[in-house]
């Protein structure tokens, strides 16, 4: 009779940050075994916006690292359309994935408070760690240390950066580079007010000559209602607009109804504005014992609609690298960070370059070319073929790799 198998050392793993990606990891890192702690440098875990879309592949994640994805967000048809409302294409979706995950192919609406408190109810008790300010991080071969503000310090034996697009694990593994400047910005908010009369079930992405101006239905926490956004170009050193409302609402007044309506009804305090940047492609996110995750790794701009569903996978599959793994072993913690990453990199840059890439054409085309790229989005397939119809595939790839 052959011996009982050791079970796996229980390795310790530190994660810094504590929105989608951090909080993906740790789920993910719980499961396979080892002990994980959160460092997050605010009081509490906290949002970093309101509006937020959500495909498959990132809510197949979600249930499968045990947060409760039961009515998180409404389920959306996609389509992009022009400021007077034809529409130029329809994001198409598998039938069977529209009968795992809703109408539309699973895309949904939501609120970022409500993803974040449904996966803070998920982790286990002790695990996130507020009010923590890591200052210096030092690795060998045996563990990482991180050193805090306060002068104390923690050593484990893999440290996950998902500490957004300022991350100080970048910075310590790879050193500084630049933010890239999309020369945009969004101004967002939300609306539950009942007599809109407008679709709903929908996500819907106008554009006019300059102005992008969107809505989609949602769901928050068993309510229903829509989300906004409009968004144009920018200087990016420039003061904010002061009234962000009333510049929504001049951004939005020549799009066809409902999206004058929703930004009218919408209440000041739930109005946002961020300036869209990314840091561009990374060709390497791990070193030793360190890897990276979300924005630390690849941030993107909200024209992919991607950012954070890109995160939890991120999350998901550096827990299954890690599961078996005996992380006292450099080598082999080596070996399932890289096993992690080689996958992600080619779909995180295809999401990075593809926003970068559709900002710039709704946005900074030249001004003569402008009715020419009109033109051919409203009378010709061209936008359904290189949008619409490459989504299938994509979201089929992704899912079939999100599995136990």
């Amino acid at each position: 009779m052959s011996a009982p198998s050791t079970p796996p050392r229980r390795g310790r793993v530190a994660v810094l940050g504590g929105g989608p990606a951090g909080m993906a990891t740790a789920l993910s890192v719980h499961q396979a075994g080892h002990e994980v702690v959160i460092f997050e440098r605010y009081r509490e875990a906290r949002p970093a916006g309101n509006v937020l879309n959500l495909w498959p592949p990132p809510l197949k994640a979600l249930g499968l690292i045990g947060v409760d994805t039961t009515d998180l967000g409404a389920p959306c048809v996609s389509q992009f359309r022009n400021d007077k409302g034809r529409v130029r294409a329809t994001i198409k979706s598998d039938p069977e994935i529209e009968k795992r995950y809703g109408r539309g192919g699973g895309f949904i609406g939501l609120l970022r408070p409500e993803l974040y408190e449904r996966m803070l109810a998920a982790l286990p008790p002790g695990v996130l760690r507020t009010n923590q300010t890591v200052e210096r991080i030092e690795q060998d071969e045996r563990a990482v240390t991180l050193h805090f503000a306060d002068g104390t310090s923690y050593e484990a034996d893999v440290l996950i950066g998902a500490d957004g697009i300022d991350s100080l694990v970048r910075r310590t593994l790879w050193g500084d580079s630049p933010k890239r400047e999309h020369r945009l910005h969004a101004i967002a908010g939300y609306t539950f007010s009942e007599d809109i009369g407008g679709e709903t079930g929908y996500c819907v992405i106008g554009h006019g000559r300059e102005v992008q101006g969107s809505w989609t239905s949602i769901r928050y926490k068993g309510r229903d209602g829509y989300q906004w956004w409009v968004l144009e170009a920018c200087d990016p050193d420039a003061p904010p607009p002061p009234d962000l409302l009333a510049r929504a609402k001049q951004l939005g007044r020549t799009f066809p109804h409902p999206l004058p309506q929703l930004i009218e009804r919408t209440e000041a305090q739930h109005v946002q504005r961020w300036v869209l940047r990314d840091r561009g492609f990374l060709p390497q996110w791990s070193k030793g014992r360190i890897t990276l995750a979300g924005d630390a790794a690849h941030a993107t701009s909200p024209y992919a609609a991607y950012g954070a569903g890109m995160a939890i996978e991120d999350g998901y599959f550096i827990g299954r690298r890690l599961r078996g793994v005996d992380l006292t072993d450099a080598d082999a913690v080596a070996r399932a960070l890289q096993a992690y990453e080689e996958p992600r990199k080619p779909h995180t840059a295809f999401q990075v370059k593809m926003a970068y890439r559709n900002g710039q054409m709704f946005h900074h085309a030249p001004r003569l070319l402008r009715p020419v790229r009109d033109f051919l989005f409203d009378r010709t397939p061209f936008l359904q073929k290189v949008v619409g119809d490459t989504n299938p595939a994509e979201i089929n790839k992704q899912l079939a790799l999100i599995t136990d």
